[in-house]
């Protein structure tokens, strides 16, 4: 079997939007891979205007909470730095089973690499004793604020990618399970 692989476009995001980006691009690439019956719910980004939609299983949230902390937590410790956070669905399959054990190996069928610059908010570097003007202040916040447009109409493009690649590339998904496909999501470490 074939390992598809997807290599979304980089999104350029700082810190505070890493949370918001990875739930959005994970949860839909769950939404478009189970084939499964979910309770499809809505959910509103917290930084930008998109909404995307969840599969409603509170252990997938979980876990795509727990890997973007991790996430999170790499990017504190390696500031202005390029990465890439891979979501792979597999197969296990029984390998060679034998007198006292029976080994199964994954065959990966498809791979999802979301690419990522995580750079240090405009300003971060200046002292904290200092006073911006109240005008340097408010560039600031335009400044902000056309960066996350511009922003919101990347993550909308790497959305439709995700969208128009899992449409496109079925050939290679394993007959249906009653289930969730098998998955894992790696983070940087």
């Amino acid at each position: 079997m074939n390992c598809e692989t997807c290599h979304l476009n980089e999104l350029e995001l700082e810190p505070l939007e890493i949370k918001d980006v990875l739930r959005c691009i994970l949860h839909t690439i769950f939404f478009h891979r189970t084939l499964t019956l979910v309770r499809p719910k809505d959910v509103d980004c917290d930084l930008f205007e998109i909404t995307y939609v969840q599969c409603g299983l509170a252990e997938l949230e979980k876990e795509v909470d727990e890997k973007i902390n991790q996430f999170i937590a790499w990017a504190e410790k390696h500031p202005n730095r390029k990465s890439q956070v891979c979501l792979s669905f597999f197969d296990e399959k029984n390998k060679h089973p034998g007198w006292f054990s029976s080994k199964t190996e994954r065959v990966f069928w498809e791979q999802w690499f979301i690419n990522l610059h995580v750079t240090s908010p405009k300003g971060q570097g200046k002292s904290r004793g200092y006073k911006a003007p109240a005008n340097t202040k408010g560039q600031a916040l335009e400044e902000t604020s056309s960066r996350r447009d511009a922003l919101s109409l990347l993550i909308q493009e790497v959305l439709f990618q995700i969208i128009n690649y899992a449409n496109e590339k079925k050939d290679h998904i394993p007959p249906i399970s009653d289930r969730i496909f098998n998955h894992e999501i790696l983070v940087p470490r």
